[in-house]
């Protein structure tokens, strides 16, 4: 996401950082540039006119000029101008005691249904009872979808009636709703390839039968400035409340994200960043504008390390640790927690400093496959091998090759990583707390081999750790 706009703009601060003095034609130059950057980002050109003059108002005055750190107070300014662009986050409109309606809307294929499961699972998640039901009756197969979802991810649909006619299925919901005492009711309409006026009439009659707490939009980023044209026809005809932008992850330019408020006043409430029903992302403007000027995302690193990893284990871990004990057990325990967080490359781009690097990164050669085929290896032990590892001879090696389906260095290279890990361990109890911060430069070579070349350029020294994830 915003791949494109964001190296183009650390391009542009990083050559305005390296001027000694900031002068007014520095700021226009500068301005220039992002203008460019923003203009090829699909954002639309109303909405980049507003944000140049904007951001060129203050970047002029006297107080940046003459600061200590004028290229900074410009970075800054743009980023708070882009929170200003995005808009304000927006919570759901819920309300306790009473029967919630989330009306979801769109173009057939932008992405309803996925959304709807992985609004309800997010629901679920923030203990609100949900029921789900489809009234798409034309697509093949749409209602079958949700109900796969559902029962995939554990959350209800409305059970499938044949040949009833939206109205009907909408009435049915309602009344199932109100019986199973539910919090939330999504209901999946039925898209269309173009807006017509058999689909807005549709969409009205239900919208009037069921009085919506929300009617969300969903819209496929890849499409760029018509997903601009479509919000605004959806909201003439029906009063959108917000909007979920999905395939977010695929959009490298970010148009759509960056002029939608300002061009359709509608706020974006999610951004759907993958295909897993986890993959839902509340939207809020200044990790988006963090991101974009390759600050990383700090939150959303925490937000999904406290969410995918289980915290009572990584406790136990930890203890073992601090306390000099550590075999083959307790490193796939870690190498589980690691594979939890999901795709490497996605959580590289969230650390600050990596964040910049998002083309190397992508061209990187990381395999989220390594930590499965250590896995492997590793269940391959008997219990015995993995408390005492250092029995691990050649026949032994052999076997458990052969068992893993890979090569004996292989092993022996999972055995390397293992015995530096564990002398750090050692370190580590002999240390105490005191001694942390002297450990943290050690950590850097936990699972050892060379650093990628590119990260040791930008980042000043080794990191080792991403090496783990190279084929």
């Amino acid at each position: 996401m915003f791949t494109g706009l964001s190296e183009r703009l650390n391009s542009v601060f990083d050559k305005l950082t390296r001027r000694g003095v900031l002068t007014e034609s520095a700021v226009d130059e500068t301005m220039r540039e992002i203008k460019i950057a923003l203009l090829e980002a699909d954002v639309a050109l109303p909405v980049v006119k507003t944000f140049i003059a904007n951001v060129k108002a203050k970047a002029v005055g006297e107080q940046v000029i003459k600061s200590i750190s004028p290229a900074q107070q410009v970075i800054k300014i743009v980023h708070d101008e882009l929170v200003t662009l995005l808009g304000e986050p927006k919570p759901l409109s819920l309300f306790p005691k009473k029967q919630n309606v989330i009306l979801m809307v769109g173009l057939q294929g932008s992405g309803k249904t996925t959304s709807t499961a992985k609004l309800a699972k997010r629901l679920q998640k923030d203990g609100k009872k949900v029921l789900t039901a489809s009234l798409d009756i034309y697509r093949p197969a749409a209602q079958e979808q949700l109900l796969e979802l559902g029962t995939k991810n554990s959350f209800d649909v409305l059970p499938i009636v044949q040949n009833q006619k939206p109205v009907d299925i909408t009435k049915r919901a309602l009344s199932s709703a109100k019986e199973g005492l539910y919090d939330v009711l999504i209901l999946d309409t039925a898209g269309r390839l173009h807006i017509d006026d058999d689909m807005m009439e549709e969409v009205k009659i239900i919208r009037d039968l069921t009085n919506p707490t929300e009617i969300l939009l969903v819209i496929d980023a890849l499409i760029g400035q018509d997903a601009l044209n479509v919000a605004q026809q959806f909201n003439e005809k029906i009063t959108v409340t917000g909007t979920i932008l999905t395939r977010i992850d695929g959009d490298s330019r970010g148009g759509a994200a960056l002029s939608m408020k300002t061009v359709t006043g509608m706020p974006i409430q999610f951004l759907g960043v993958g295909e897993k029903t986890d993959a839902l992302e509340v939207f809020d403007a200044k990790r988006i504008a963090d991101r974009i000027l390759g600050m990383g995302d700090v939150v959303g690193l925490v937000e999904t390390a406290m969410e995918k990893i289980n915290q009572e284990e990584a406790q136990k871990t930890a203890e073992r640790m601090m306390s000099g004990h550590f075999d083959l057990n307790d490193m796939l325990a870690q190498m589980r927690q690691i594979n939890n967080l999901g795709d490497i490359k996605g959580i590289m781009k969230m650390i600050p400093g990596l964040s910049k690097m998002q083309s190397q990164i992508d061209n990187a050669n990381i395999d989220n496959k390594v930590i499965k085929r250590q896995e492997a290896i590793i269940l391959s032990m008997t219990p015995y091998e993995r408390r005492h590892p250092d029995i691990l001879k050649a026949s032994r090696k052999q076997r458990i090759a052969n068992g893993a389906g890979v090569q004996v260095s292989d092993v022996n290279r999972l055995l390397k990583q293992y015995e530096q890990m564990a002398t750090v361990m050692k370190q580590l109890k002999k240390m105490g707390p005191f001694g942390m911060f002297g450990m943290m430069k050690k950590m850097n070579n936990l699972m050892g081999g060379n650093a990628m070349p590119d990260f040791n350029q930008v980042m000043g020294g080794s990191n080792p750790f991403f090496n783990k994830f190279k084929k």
